[in-house]
């Protein structure tokens, strides 16, 4: 039986990705600060391409398509479903990458919130259903985009520098927008929407809204304690995870 397109694009987003990762030391060198962590180097430049793609194209969809929120289960603006598969193939490669090369009490958060993700967008893709759903989940990478360069900023050993200090609040502020409002505005519509989701698509949901707030929640905590009530203890401890 022949492959959907959908799981196809899926496969070639995963070796895609696998390959990015594979040569972004050539393309972008670590400092001598990041050289004992090459793999998380790596992985965090392979995770922010992943949400300028992702963040960028979801919303453009919704600038594009305003009335997309009027229907989120049906009915998509064209590139939408071919964006969550995409994104299916690079949480699954970022899943493979923090597998191979990270400590399960290291990673075991970020292993289980992917593992959500790639089963709520892989319905997504199977069914062509909850595609405007899923594309609004995608808003959220909006905010990744500074997390991740904090990251960066962070190996490079720049955290004393003003372009830090400014990454951190934008951070802050597009956590709020795109990260809490986002996952507060669907954990809304889930329960507006209730009657009209099928129990099962329904249930899958709720689980994946009640896993993803409190983990969501607890970051927003630790970014806060990090970046505004730092020591310089905080601040070599998250360096070296």
């Amino acid at each position: 039986m022949a492959l959907s397109p959908g799981l196809l694009l899926v496969a070639g987003s995963f070796a895609a990705f696998r390959l990015l990762n594979r040569g972004l030391e050539r393309l972008v060198p670590p400092p001598p600060s990041a050289r004992r962590n090459r793999w998380k180097w790596r992985n965090i430049w392979t995770s922010l391409a992943h949400s300028l793609l992702s963040g960028g194209g979801a919303l453009a969809g919704f600038c594009l398509h305003p009335g997309l929120s009027e229907d989120l289960v049906g009915t998509h603006p064209p590139g939408a479903h071919s964006l969550v598969a995409v994104s299916v193939g690079y949480f699954l490669e970022d899943f493979v990458d923090m597998l191979c090369n990270q400590k399960l009490h290291q990673s075991w958060e970020l292993l289980f919130h992917h593992s959500v993700v790639i089963v709520c967008f892989g319905i997504a893709v199977l069914l062509h259903r909850y595609v405007g759903f899923a594309l609004v989940a995608l808003l959220v990478e909006i905010n990744s985009i500074f997390l991740h360069l904090r990251q960066i900023l962070l190996m490079a050993n720049l955290v004393h520098t003003t372009c830090y200090r400014l990454n951190s609040i934008v951070n802050l502020g597009t956590y709020v927008v795109f990260r809490i409002a986002t996952l507060a505005w669907m954990t809304r519509w889930l329960f507006l929407n209730r009657e009209n989701v099928p129990l099962a698509m329904y249930a899958v949901g709720t689980v994946g809204m009640a896993i993803m707030t409190p983990m969501n929640i607890i970051l927003f905590y630790r970014l806060l304690r990090s970046d505004f009530f730092k020591s310089s203890r905080d601040v070599q401890r998250e360096k070296e995870q």
